[in-house]
């Protein structure tokens, strides 16, 4: 199984380009993930390089710039190539299946728009799609959903009957 998971900030803005045959947009980015720390050292991070393809890639240039905390599912892919000496340089990258925005960043994009901040981005009232797929994560709900807090006992009460665990 090859599954990552990372959360981070983005080391610098993206940069979108387009395949020049089939002119499929992919956008790479840099994140820099902090590493445990351990008692008397200072805090690390690893830089790692991701790259979104599609639609989703189009939406992270659009919205994210550096600074910004996202959230990457997807898989290592790994690979390598000649530099200009002819010496060997072995890459390592994510490859993101889905990108989760986090936070508010350091403003609200780098477009302006109909992107609306807040604690889980949304665009035009609707959650962002990423490759054609919405996101539910069970934050969408409108407010009235809930109720006002009139609902809400005063004070705490205790159940008296058993926890079965």
């Amino acid at each position: 199984m090859n599954s990552v998971i990372l959360i981070g900030r983005l080391a610098r803005d993206p940069e979108l380009s387009y395949t020049p045959n089939t002119q499929s947009a992919v956008c790479r980015f840099t994140i820099a993930v902090d590493r445990p720390r351990r008692q008397g050292e200072d805090q690390g991070a690893d830089f790692i390089r991701i790259t979104v393809w599609g639609r989703q890639a189009e939406t992270c240039d659009r919205y994210l710039s550096k600074g910004r905390q996202v959230a990457v599912m997807g898989r290592i892919q790994t690979g390598s190539y000649k530099n200009r000496e002819g010496v060997t340089v072995y890459t390592t990258d994510v490859v993101a299946d889905r990108v989760e925005f986090l936070g508010s960043g350091n403003g609200e994009g780098r477009q302006s728009g109909s992107y609306q901040g807040g604690s889980r981005d949304t665009f035009a009232g609707r959650e962002p799609s990423y490759g054609g797929m919405t996101q539910d994560t069970g934050f969408s709900a409108p407010q009235d959903t809930f109720g006002g807090f009139d609902d809400m006992p005063d004070t705490f009460q205790a159940a008296e009957d058993d926890i079965p665990f």
